[in-house]
């Protein structure tokens, strides 16, 4: 894991595919300086927990904080080294990265359930490319309806991007766990409504 901050364009992007049509691409270490790129998100972002999210047929608190930056608000990247992750990812996966959605998992009792990113609905096949920092925290990927899944302990600069019709036909989490220091999130995604 490189100190120096940024992209460590040394380290390989190793593609799985989970079915004929999905695939995951995983870089560990990706993101050089990922300790700092966590603390000063953590010290500098507006972190929200959303109130009365519908969740297993009631409304429940969302078990995580959040922040969601937008190219269309006209407002720059909170870091600049996030313009840089955007931009070399819309190079490499063709396509306009325009949202950031941060998630912070605090401790082993933050999650998300099982699900598949809305935006789905809008675009056909999206590229959904996560950026974890902090601790390493399970990342789980199922095909719809249950089956076998796939983990990856993500953290420490790493990189995650599902593509395919992974967002159609699989669903992802981030389970609760039994105990876990802090772990950030950054996900790119493009084309949200």
């Amino acid at each position: 894991m490189s100190d120096t901050l940024g992209i460590d364009h040394s380290v390989p992007v190793e593609r799985h595919h989970l079915d004929a049509t999905t695939w995951v691409d995983v870089a560990r270490g990706w993101l050089g300086g990922p300790d700092e790129v966590y603390a000063q998100l953590m010290a500098s972002l507006p972190w929200r927990q959303r109130r009365g999210v519908p969740m297993y047929d009631r409304l429940v608190d969302e078990p995580r904080l959040t922040h969601w930056w937008r190219a269309d608000a006209g407002l720059p990247e909170p870091l600049p080294v996030l313009a840089e992750i955007r931009d070399h990812l819309a190079r490499r996966y063709e396509r306009t990265f325009d949202s950031i959605g941060f998630n912070l998992y605090r401790d082993g009792n933050d999650s998300v359930a099982w699900h598949g990113d809305r935006h789905r609905h809008h675009v056909v096949d999206p590229v959904v490319a996560i950026v974890s920092v902090g601790a390493p925290r399970p990342l789980r990927l199922r095909p719809n309806g249950g089956g076998r899944s796939h983990a990856w302990n993500l953290g420490g600069g790493d990189l995650f991007v599902m593509g395919g019709a992974c967002q159609h036909r699989w669903q992802h989490t981030v389970p609760k766990v039994r105990q876990a220091a802090p772990r950030l999130s950054i996900t790119f995604r493009h084309g949200v409504p």
